[in-house]
Protein backbone atom coordinates (compact mmCIF):
# COMPACT_ATOMS: atom_id res chain seq x y z
CA UNK A 1 0.00 0.00 0.00
CA UNK A 2 1.37 3.47 -0.83
CA UNK A 3 2.42 5.17 2.39
CA UNK A 4 3.23 8.77 3.27
CA UNK A 5 6.32 9.17 1.03
CA UNK A 6 4.62 7.66 -2.01
CA UNK A 7 1.43 9.71 -1.65
CA UNK A 8 3.45 12.86 -0.91
CA UNK A 9 5.46 12.30 -4.09
CA UNK A 10 2.31 11.91 -6.18
CA UNK A 11 0.68 14.95 -4.56
CA UNK A 12 3.67 17.17 -5.28
CA UNK A 13 3.80 16.00 -8.89
CA UNK A 14 0.10 16.61 -9.43
CA UNK A 15 0.20 19.99 -7.69
CA UNK A 16 2.75 21.14 -10.25
CA UNK A 17 0.84 19.68 -13.19
CA UNK A 18 -2.87 20.20 -12.60
CA UNK A 19 -3.26 23.06 -10.13
CA UNK A 20 -5.44 25.66 -11.81
CA UNK A 21 -6.90 23.19 -14.30
CA UNK A 22 -10.69 22.95 -14.69
CA UNK A 23 -12.44 19.59 -14.57
CA UNK A 24 -14.66 19.20 -17.63
CA UNK A 25 -16.06 15.70 -17.24
CA UNK A 26 -15.36 12.29 -15.78
CA UNK A 27 -15.67 8.65 -16.72
CA UNK A 28 -15.97 5.83 -14.20
CA UNK A 29 -15.32 2.38 -15.61
CA UNK A 30 -15.22 0.58 -12.27
CA UNK A 31 -17.90 1.99 -9.94
CA UNK A 32 -16.70 -0.17 -7.05
CA UNK A 33 -13.79 2.24 -6.49
CA UNK A 34 -16.27 4.99 -5.54
CA UNK A 35 -17.35 5.45 -1.93
CA UNK A 36 -21.07 4.70 -1.40
CA UNK A 37 -21.90 8.39 -0.90
CA UNK A 38 -19.90 9.51 -3.95
CA UNK A 39 -21.50 7.93 -7.01
CA UNK A 40 -20.82 8.94 -10.59
CA UNK A 41 -23.78 11.33 -10.76
CA UNK A 42 -22.77 13.17 -7.61
CA UNK A 43 -19.19 13.42 -8.75
CA UNK A 44 -20.14 14.73 -12.19
CA UNK A 45 -22.63 17.24 -10.75
CA UNK A 46 -20.16 18.69 -8.25
CA UNK A 47 -16.88 18.40 -10.13
CA UNK A 48 -17.74 19.51 -13.67
CA UNK A 49 -16.66 23.08 -14.31
CA UNK A 50 -14.71 23.38 -11.05
CA UNK A 51 -11.11 24.48 -10.83
CA UNK A 52 -8.49 22.45 -8.98
CA UNK A 53 -7.05 25.00 -6.57
CA UNK A 54 -4.76 22.69 -4.62
CA UNK A 55 -3.46 19.11 -4.49
CA UNK A 56 -2.05 17.87 -1.20
CA UNK A 57 -1.74 14.85 1.05
CA UNK A 58 -3.39 13.97 4.36
CA UNK A 59 -2.17 10.73 5.87
CA UNK A 60 -2.19 8.22 3.02
CA UNK A 61 -4.81 10.18 1.05
CA UNK A 62 -4.52 12.42 -1.99
CA UNK A 63 -6.65 15.54 -1.51
CA UNK A 64 -7.87 17.64 -4.45
CA UNK A 65 -9.40 21.00 -3.49
CA UNK A 66 -12.04 22.15 -5.98
CA UNK A 67 -12.90 25.87 -5.88
CA UNK A 68 -12.52 25.63 -2.09
CA UNK A 69 -15.98 24.10 -1.84
CA UNK A 70 -15.30 20.41 -2.32
CA UNK A 71 -12.51 17.97 -1.60
CA UNK A 72 -12.06 14.90 -3.77
CA UNK A 73 -10.08 12.43 -1.69
CA UNK A 74 -8.37 9.41 -3.23
CA UNK A 75 -7.07 6.57 -1.09
CA UNK A 76 -4.82 4.44 -3.29
CA UNK A 77 -5.50 1.18 -1.47
CA UNK A 78 -2.98 -1.54 -2.38
CA UNK A 79 -2.32 -0.90 -6.07
CA UNK A 80 -3.76 2.50 -6.94
CA UNK A 81 -1.93 4.90 -9.25
CA UNK A 82 -2.77 8.46 -10.29
CA UNK A 83 -1.09 9.54 -13.53
CA UNK A 84 -1.71 12.43 -15.90
CA UNK A 85 -2.48 11.48 -19.49
CA UNK A 86 0.39 13.57 -20.86
CA UNK A 87 2.96 11.53 -18.91
CA UNK A 88 5.29 9.48 -21.13
CA UNK A 89 4.24 6.20 -19.49
CA UNK A 90 0.48 6.83 -19.27
CA UNK A 91 -0.08 4.41 -22.14
CA UNK A 92 1.17 1.58 -19.93
CA UNK A 93 -1.88 1.78 -17.65
CA UNK A 94 -4.18 -1.19 -18.19
CA UNK A 95 -6.54 -0.98 -15.19
CA UNK A 96 -7.90 2.58 -15.46
CA UNK A 97 -10.92 2.67 -13.15
CA UNK A 98 -11.73 6.37 -13.48
CA UNK A 99 -10.59 9.34 -15.56
CA UNK A 100 -11.15 13.05 -15.07
CA UNK A 101 -11.05 15.07 -18.28
CA UNK A 102 -9.63 18.59 -17.98
CA UNK A 103 -10.56 21.56 -20.16
CA UNK A 104 -7.06 21.70 -21.61
CA UNK A 105 -7.52 18.23 -23.10
CA UNK A 106 -5.51 16.27 -20.58
CA UNK A 107 -6.92 13.75 -18.13
CA UNK A 108 -6.17 12.62 -14.60
CA UNK A 109 -6.18 8.81 -14.69
CA UNK A 110 -6.85 6.61 -11.68
CA UNK A 111 -5.54 3.09 -12.29
CA UNK A 112 -6.10 0.28 -9.76
CA UNK A 113 -5.48 -3.38 -10.56
CA UNK A 114 -6.99 -4.80 -7.36
CA UNK A 115 -9.47 -1.96 -6.80
CA UNK A 116 -9.04 -1.65 -3.04
CA UNK A 117 -8.67 2.12 -3.40
CA UNK A 118 -11.53 4.58 -2.95
CA UNK A 119 -12.55 7.95 -4.38
CA UNK A 120 -14.79 10.05 -2.17
CA UNK A 121 -16.19 13.55 -2.49
CA UNK A 122 -16.41 15.70 0.65
CA UNK A 123 -17.95 19.08 1.26
CA UNK A 124 -15.64 21.45 3.10
CA UNK A 125 -17.55 20.84 6.34
CA UNK A 126 -17.56 17.07 5.98
CA UNK A 127 -13.84 17.08 5.25
CA UNK A 128 -13.09 19.02 8.44
CA UNK A 129 -14.86 16.29 10.39
CA UNK A 130 -12.90 13.53 8.63
CA UNK A 131 -9.63 15.42 8.94
CA UNK A 132 -10.12 15.70 12.71
CA UNK A 133 -10.44 11.92 12.95
CA UNK A 134 -6.96 11.37 11.53
CA UNK A 135 -3.88 11.49 13.71
CA UNK A 136 -1.07 13.99 13.68
CA UNK A 137 1.22 14.26 10.66
CA UNK A 138 4.66 12.87 11.58
CA UNK A 139 6.50 15.56 9.60
CA UNK A 140 4.48 18.42 11.11
CA UNK A 141 6.26 20.88 13.43
CA UNK A 142 3.90 20.08 16.31
CA UNK A 143 4.81 16.38 16.19
CA UNK A 144 7.51 16.46 18.86
CA UNK A 145 9.39 13.78 20.85
CA UNK A 146 7.41 14.85 23.90
CA UNK A 147 4.11 14.38 22.10
CA UNK A 148 5.13 10.96 20.79
CA UNK A 149 6.09 9.85 24.29
CA UNK A 150 2.82 11.21 25.66
CA UNK A 151 0.77 9.34 23.05
CA UNK A 152 2.52 6.05 23.77
CA UNK A 153 1.64 6.27 27.48
CA UNK A 154 -1.95 5.31 26.68
CA UNK A 155 -1.29 2.15 24.69
CA UNK A 156 -0.21 -1.42 25.47
CA UNK A 157 -0.18 -2.40 21.78
CA UNK A 158 3.16 -3.35 20.17
CA UNK A 159 4.95 -0.20 19.07
CA UNK A 160 4.91 -1.31 15.41
CA UNK A 161 1.11 -1.55 15.53
CA UNK A 162 0.94 1.78 17.37
CA UNK A 163 2.78 3.50 14.53
CA UNK A 164 0.35 2.04 11.98
CA UNK A 165 -2.74 3.42 13.74
CA UNK A 166 -3.89 6.23 11.46
CA UNK A 167 -5.95 7.77 14.24
CA UNK A 168 -2.74 8.38 16.21
CA UNK A 169 -0.13 9.16 13.55
CA UNK A 170 -1.34 9.64 9.98
CA UNK A 171 0.55 8.30 7.00
CA UNK A 172 2.98 5.78 8.48
CA UNK A 173 2.75 2.27 7.05
CA UNK A 174 4.52 -1.02 7.65
CA UNK A 175 7.63 -0.31 5.57
CA UNK A 176 8.60 2.90 7.31
CA UNK A 177 7.51 1.78 10.78
CA UNK A 178 9.91 -1.17 10.50
CA UNK A 179 12.72 0.99 9.17
CA UNK A 180 12.32 3.67 11.85
CA UNK A 181 12.22 1.11 14.67
CA UNK A 182 15.38 -0.55 13.37
CA UNK A 183 17.22 2.75 13.25
CA UNK A 184 15.98 3.64 16.74
CA UNK A 185 17.05 0.19 18.01
CA UNK A 186 13.56 -0.61 19.30
CA UNK A 187 12.08 -4.07 18.79
CA UNK A 188 8.69 -3.90 17.00
CA UNK A 189 7.03 -6.14 19.61
CA UNK A 190 7.81 -3.81 22.51
CA UNK A 191 4.66 -2.41 24.12
CA UNK A 192 4.14 1.24 23.30
CA UNK A 193 3.83 2.28 26.95
CA UNK A 194 7.23 0.70 27.66
CA UNK A 195 8.99 3.17 25.37
CA UNK A 196 11.21 5.42 27.47
CA UNK A 197 11.64 9.15 26.92
CA UNK A 198 15.05 8.62 25.29
CA UNK A 199 13.50 5.86 23.20
CA UNK A 200 10.68 8.14 22.08
CA UNK A 201 13.21 10.83 21.19
CA UNK A 202 15.21 8.39 19.09
CA UNK A 203 12.11 6.99 17.40
CA UNK A 204 10.80 10.48 16.64
CA UNK A 205 14.10 11.44 15.02
CA UNK A 206 14.42 8.25 12.98
CA UNK A 207 10.79 8.22 11.86
CA UNK A 208 11.05 11.74 10.49
CA UNK A 209 14.43 10.96 8.93
CA UNK A 210 13.32 7.82 7.13
CA UNK A 211 10.14 9.45 5.82
CA UNK A 212 12.07 12.47 4.56
CA UNK A 213 14.70 10.30 2.89
CA UNK A 214 12.02 8.21 1.21
CA UNK A 215 10.35 11.33 -0.17
CA UNK A 216 13.68 12.42 -1.66
CA UNK A 217 13.95 8.97 -3.27
CA UNK A 218 10.37 9.33 -4.56
CA UNK A 219 9.04 6.41 -2.56
CA UNK A 220 9.49 2.66 -2.42
CA UNK A 221 8.52 0.39 -5.32
CA UNK A 222 8.25 -3.36 -4.90
CA UNK A 223 5.69 -4.03 -7.62
CA UNK A 224 2.81 -1.59 -8.15
CA UNK A 225 3.70 1.88 -6.90
CA UNK A 226 4.44 4.53 -9.53
CA UNK A 227 4.66 8.31 -9.29
CA UNK A 228 2.45 10.68 -11.31
CA UNK A 229 4.72 10.17 -14.34
CA UNK A 230 4.47 6.39 -14.11
CA UNK A 231 8.01 5.96 -12.80
CA UNK A 232 9.19 3.78 -9.91
CA UNK A 233 10.57 5.06 -6.62
CA UNK A 234 14.10 4.21 -5.46
CA UNK A 235 13.98 3.89 -1.67
CA UNK A 236 13.72 0.08 -1.91
CA UNK A 237 17.48 0.09 -2.51
CA UNK A 238 18.04 1.76 0.88
CA UNK A 239 15.89 -0.49 3.07
CA UNK A 240 17.84 -1.86 6.02
CA UNK A 241 15.40 -4.32 7.58
CA UNK A 242 12.02 -4.48 5.86
CA UNK A 243 11.47 -7.70 3.87
CA UNK A 244 15.03 -8.88 4.65
CA UNK A 245 14.19 -11.99 6.68
CA UNK A 246 17.20 -14.36 7.02
CA UNK A 247 19.56 -11.82 5.45
CA UNK A 248 22.46 -10.39 7.49
CA UNK A 249 21.89 -7.18 9.41
CA UNK A 250 23.57 -4.22 7.73
CA UNK A 251 25.02 -3.21 11.11
CA UNK A 252 26.03 -6.38 12.97
CA UNK A 253 25.61 -9.31 10.52
CA UNK A 254 23.05 -11.13 12.69
CA UNK A 255 20.26 -12.58 10.59
CA UNK A 256 17.09 -10.50 10.31
CA UNK A 257 14.01 -12.13 11.80
CA UNK A 258 10.34 -11.82 10.99
CA UNK A 259 7.42 -11.84 13.39
CA UNK A 260 3.72 -11.58 12.55
CA UNK A 261 1.73 -8.91 14.43
CA UNK A 262 -1.99 -8.71 13.68
CA UNK A 263 -1.54 -10.56 10.39
CA UNK A 264 1.27 -8.33 9.14
CA UNK A 265 4.98 -9.06 9.09
CA UNK A 266 7.43 -7.07 11.16
CA UNK A 267 11.19 -7.37 10.69
CA UNK A 268 13.95 -6.79 13.22
CA UNK A 269 17.52 -7.57 14.16
CA UNK A 270 17.65 -9.58 17.42
CA UNK A 271 21.02 -8.04 18.28
CA UNK A 272 20.50 -4.35 17.38
CA UNK A 273 16.91 -4.23 18.61
CA UNK A 274 17.13 -5.83 22.02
Amino acid sequence: MPELPEVETIARDLEARVRGAIVQDLSVRRPDILAPDSGTRRLRRNLSGRRITDVSRRGKNLVFVLDRRFRMVINLGMTGRVVTSDSPRASELVHVAASFTLEDGRSILYDDARRFGRIRLFTETAWRVRDAELGIEPLAPDFTPELLHHLTRRSVTPIRNFLLDQNRIAGVGNIYANEALFRARIRPTRRANRITRPGATALHHELRAVLSEAILERGTTFSDYRDASGNEGAFQFRLRVYDREALPCTVCDHLIRRVVLTNRSAFYCPSCQR
